[in-house]
């Protein structure tokens, strides 16, 4: 609701002949439900000068609040974990869905900082397309030294040989095991190094917190301003 919330006010505050946005929501895997599979097609969203008005615009963060809660719901009853393919997303989906010529692309993952999907856990000497606690834990990064022994061993993820130069990335929700004192920091260098291996543009690594401090997070990564 908030990225929907910041995009109408980004949208809001660009003169009309200027309005040229598209919002949309990705899930991977997709959901099996056709009829949730629907709600999320729905959330593909695209104003110009022909349809961009205030009532128009207006309905974009209704439309996502709705369709969020229904697969929020849809996900508590079907009960099966399987995870997140974000890693697959990155090397077969963002180049061709999330970048367009002529546009600021940004990227906003909601995710507690792991990465996981019970179909995809390749490793490569020692990088991975998966990343959970007991990951962090089994590569010996729990300790003060951590660091040292990432960069020496070369951990991280597998890398997807893309060139991302004209995407932005937020990653938001970052939620470590509190059992480890430096997980955070470790969740975070493995988000950065394969960000920046794929030369993402910009990107930013942020931890749950308060829904008033994420918005503040959200609207400064935007950088929204009246034109």
């Amino acid at each position: 609701e908030m990225v929907a919330k910041n995009f109408e006010a980004h949208v809001r505050n660009k003169k009309s002949r200027s309005i040229n946005d598209k919002i949309q929501l990705f899930l991977d895997p997709e959901p099996a439900d056709k009829e949730l599979n629907k709600k999320v097609s729905n959330l593909k969203i695209a104003f110009d000068r022909t349809n961009a008005t205030k009532n128009t615009i207006l309905e974009t963060s209704k439309k996502y609040v709705n369709s969020c809660t229904a697969i929020y719901e849809q996900a508590i009853v079907d009960g099966k974990y399987v995870g997140s393919d974000t890693w697959s997303f990155f090397k077969n989906k963002v180049k061709d869905y999330c970048i367009d010529d002529d546009y600021r692309n940004i990227v906003v993952i909601l995710t507690d900082g792991y990465i996981y999907h019970k179909d995809n856990k390749r490793r490569e000497k020692n990088r991975t397309t998966y990343l959970t606690s007991e990951t962090i834990k089994g590569f010996n990064l729990k300790i003060s030294s951590w660091k040292k022994n990432f960069d020496k061993k070369d951990y991280g993820f597998l890398p997807v040989n893309q060139n991302l130069e004209s995407l932005e990335v937020l990653v938001l929700g970052i939620n470590p095991n509190k059992k480890n004192p430096y997980e955070e920091d470790v969740i975070k260098e493995y988000w950065a190094k394969w960000l920046t291996e794929m030369k993402v543009k910009r990107f930013d690594l942020k931890r749950a917190d308060l829904p008033s401090h994420l918005d503040k997070i959200i609207k400064e990564f935007l950088a929204i301003k009246k034109e």
